[in-house]
């Protein structure tokens, strides 16, 4: 899969970490082999559910070379995006330097009611540092939890100004509507909305496919939904996200991922996040037990 081909069902993977919270690289990769040989077409490493921004910089750049070795960088799309913009730029060039086919660019996130000029002038200056190598970018749209939106208006500047290199978007807002509006910027524009509900809108060509953390879990079903157009699974992979997002995501994709493998180690959060209650893992697991 070139860069260029990036679509379809894509995990945002989890990072699991180690019991003084570093990142543990021999879980991860394994994880991310079982996501791809289970019908992942691509991973989003380093994302939000990945919890990237609880990890240093030195951490990402670990975890990206960990992946880059053994897994495909043809099916990698790391999240570089940071409120420094230095840090952006370091992890994005690493990104290049590995092959791995997309960075993923949140904005940057901790000063609010910032203009679409500064954020303009941020993306500019990824993509001048990454110029002696590009590299496909991503646009993050997540503003419920960065604050920051990528407008459309924006978005349609930056390909203008920036062509190619701006590839495609993510969009975490739940906004089908917006999505729709970006897609509508340049048929190469990519946009991977984030929940799996799309993927039969995706399949007919109106985004290219979806990146969700729930994808951790219900991949499977993905995959059947997306390649077959099969409504029966689209709907399981659903009813597997409704459980999952009844309580805070990351910790319930975390303890269901733990019990998938076997393995409680994966339930480990990244202050300030913290892993369900006994009691809620339990009935989680209940509920998700009986679905196909």
């Amino acid at each position: 899969m070139a860069a260029s081909e990036l679509r379809g069902v894509i995990a945002a993977a989890a990072t699991p970490v180690t019991a003084t919270l570093e990142p543990d690289l021999p879980r991860f990769l394994m994880l991310c082999r079982w996501l791809l040989d289970r019908g992942c077409d691509a991973l989003n490493i380093c994302g939000t559910a990945g919890e990237a921004t609880s990890l240093t910089v030195t951490q990402r750049v670990a975890i990206m070379s960990a992946a880059a070795s053994p897994l495909p960088v043809s099916r990698l799309m790391a999240g570089t995006g940071a409120a420094a913009l230095g840090d952006a730029i370091v992890l994005t060039r690493h990104a290049a330097e590995l092959g791995l086919a997309a960075a993923l660019i949140l904005p940057p996130f901790y000063y609010k009611g910032v203009s679409d000029d500064g954020i303009a002038d941020y993306v500019g200056r990824i993509v001048a540092a990454t110029a002696a190598k590009p590299i496909d970018l991503y646009l993050y749209n997540f503003p419920q939890l960065s604050g920051v939106a990528y407008s459309v208006a924006l978005v349609a500047r930056l390909v203008e100004q920036f062509g190619a290199r701006i590839a495609g978007l993510k969009d975490s807002s739940g906004d089908l509507a917006y999505a729709a509006e970006v897609a509508a910027i340049s048929p190469s524009l990519r946009v991977f909305p984030s929940n799996e509900a799309v993927l039969l809108r995706a399949r007919a060509g109106e985004f290219a496919g979806c990146i969700s953390a729930s994808v951790n879990v219900n991949s499977e079903f993905c995959a059947r939904a997306f390649r077959e157009g099969d409504a029966a699974a689209l709907a399981g992979a659903s009813a597997i996200r409704a459980l999952l997002s009844e309580k805070p995501l990351i910790p319930s994709v975390k303890a269901a991922l733990a019990h998938r493998l076997g393995d409680r180690a994966f339930e480990t959060v990244l202050p300030p996040l913290t892993q369900l209650t006994e009691a809620d893992r339990t009935k989680l697991l209940e509920k998700l037990t009986p679905l196909p």
